[in-house]
């Protein structure tokens, strides 16, 4: 059955197929009551096709399965895709919303046009999220933490082995339900410093979101858990001296005075979530900086005192509190160190405004189910 939707973004009318294999209220529910991340995936996806001729077009709700593609697809080979990740969430009043849209839209553009894939226009990448949240709009979760997780993605899907931009393309929208990201409360976490590995480098694709980022951190990551760590920081790949990010978090400093340190390089993803950290900070009249940041000014800011707080933030989890740093011949700050008080305080009111519970000065919030 096609349902023909009113709503349309300029000359894209989203036709909508309805999952007719759809998972039954009682399903749901028995999903709903434990999530975790990324385990379990709503009814309905987003697809829109892309082509040198035809631009963006045939946009369409459908039932979330597998994707068709010919072995000999572009991506399979010169892995030609980007991706973004945000939450939708449920308020106390029912309503469903979404945190700073638009942002992720523009960073998905950036990510596109650093590995040369189309850009897909703000208000298309926002009206998908609408699309398939109205569709879903049962499998957004409720109380506590607990969130619909959004992965928008595009790759190359053209049939062509040569190594040049692919001419068709398409664009996705899946969902997942997320529970409660630390279900035992907020506790400080470990990290591992590699040294013999990279995350990007300089002129690369570090500042976009790309499969390719994410996969060269894996092998890091295994021996950041070999050493009982949960997450592996990267240093710049040139004099392996400056902070860069952590797997998938950007990460900051937090000096006794309160200003908030976090390191600056090309090759760093642009965090939304760092963006509004950094901004809820200055609401209260705090510094922040964003600059290069050695790894030896924070193993130094530590023994003296001057760095009090460190933290990471991401979509994910919004922010972690870091209590160590290990390294081969070194360690910054303990292991049984509290969260920081400043840090907790920024997560408790940046959740408090995702999930209704404060007012939106910023007029981040955007509604999806209406």
């Amino acid at each position: 059955m096609v349902i023909q939707l009113q709503m349309a973004t300029q000359d894209l009318n989203f036709q909508t197929f309805r999952n007719e294999n759809a998972k039954s209220d009682e399903e749901r529910a028995e999903i709903l009551a434990n999530p975790g991340f990324g385990k379990f995936f709503t009814d309905h996806m987003v697809d829109i096709c892309w082509s040198e001729r035809g631009g963006w077009h045939r946009p369409r709700v459908q039932p979330y399965g597998p994707i068709a593609m010919d072995p000999a697809a572009a991506v399979l080979h010169y892995a030609q895709e980007v991706f973004e990740g945000l939450k939708a969430y449920r308020h106390e009043d029912g309503s469903v919303w979404t945190f700073r849209p638009e942002s992720n839209a523009y960073r998905m553009q950036r990510s596109a046009r650093r590995l040369a894939l189309p850009e897909l226009p703000v208000e298309y990448f926002v009206d998908s999220l609408k699309q398939l949240v109205r569709n879903d709009v049962d499998w957004v979760p409720s109380g506590g933490e607990a969130s619909l997780y959004l992965r928008p993605f595009m790759f190359a899907k053209e049939a062509f082995l040569g190594v040049r931009p692919a001419t068709k393309v398409n664009y996705y929208v899946i969902a997942s339900p997320a529970g409660d990201y630390f279900p035992g409360g907020v506790t400080p976490v470990s990290i591992w410093l590699s040294t013999d590995y990279s995350r990007a480098g300089r002129g690369g694709m570090g500042a976009a979101k790309t499969g390719g980022n994410y996969a060269s951190s894996l092998v890091a990551q295994q021996e950041a858990n070999e050493h009982g760590c949960a997450q592996v920081l990267f240093l710049d790949s040139e004099e392996g001296r400056y902070l860069e990010e952590l797997g998938g978090m950007n990460i900051v400093l937090v000096h006794k005075d309160g200003t908030l340190l976090t390191p600056e390089s090309s090759s760093i993803l642009e965090g939304i979530t760092l963006d509004s950290v950094l901004q809820l900070a200055r609401d209260r009249g705090l510094a922040t900086e964003q600059r290069r940041v050695t790894i030896d000014e924070w193993r130094e800011g530590v023994e003296s005192g001057d760095i009090t707080e460190m933290f990471a933030c991401g979509t994910a989890a919004v922010i972690t509190p870091i209590a160590q740093l290990k390294a081969a011949d070194f360690t910054i700050g303990s292991a049984d160190a509290p969260a920081g008080e400043l840090t907790m305080s920024l997560r408790q009111e940046l959740t408090d405004i995702q999930h209704g519970r404060k007012a939106d000065p910023h007029e981040w919030m955007l509604r999806l189910d209406a």
